[in-house]
């Protein structure tokens, strides 16, 4: 957009002598000058007062860091500069889908009931977008997962209060012992959630 600016030099003409020539305010005169506020005008935003008024301006660049207008299409340029497709979209409020919020894109609801974690050059979360994990745990142990413990028995000469085997008194026979048996054998049940928060998220597919 440019200024009006002065062309033709009027204030000049008052001191020229009355058989100059210059003197002489010419219908070219006029042209110029009204030519120059023309340009200017013709340049300026069309804008009547209205602060609601729709007017058009030049786009800035992406990346653009100055006092110029930003125009709406410079704005979801910059919104779509942010949220690249694959990028998340959480909130924690509202559940309206980011198309609708931001106004572009295609959206669609992420990772429902699962937590993120970031990526890893190895190991368990080396892969994108993998998945695993469970919120609760059902597993019968293992005799080597049972933690080392003992059985209390009570011997009595001639016989045991298990009822095998009988051992007399003061003999040297030898038997083995079976105590009787405790626990039902079911599977080892409990929550491995870690602490959470619950929000909506989104994953921008295109």
């Amino acid at each position: 957009m440019s200024n009006y600016t002065i062309a033709v030099a009027w204030s000049g003409k008052d001191a020229l002598s009355d058989s100059d020539a210059a003197k002489v305010i010419s219908g070219a005169d006029f042209n110029t000058e009204f030519s120059a506020v023309q340009t200017a005008v013709n340049t300026k935003a069309d804008v009547n007062g209205s602060a609601s008024e729709a007017f058009s301006a030049t786009t800035a660049g992406s990346g653009t860091n100055t006092t110029q207008v930003a125009t709406t299409a410079f704005v979801q340029t910059a919104y779509q500069a942010m949220y690249p497709v694959g990028s998340i979209y959480m909130n924690a409020a509202v559940s309206t889908n980011p198309a609708t919020l931001l106004g572009f894109g295609t959206w669609a609801a992420y990772a429902e009931g699962r937590v993120p974690v970031g990526k890893a050059s190895s190991g368990t979360f080396n892969t994108l977008n993998a998945t695993g994990g469970a919120e609760t745990d059902s597993h019968t142990l293992t005799l080597s997962e049972i933690p080392a413990h003992t059985h209390d028995t009570n011997i009595n000469a001639g016989n045991s209060t298990d009822g095998d085997p009988n051992i007399a008194s003061g003999g040297g026979d030898t038997g083995n012992i079976t105590t009787s048996s405790a626990g039902g054998g079911a599977a080892h049940t409990h929550d491995i959630l870690q602490p959470y928060i619950v929000v909506y998220m989104w994953r921008r597919t295109a």
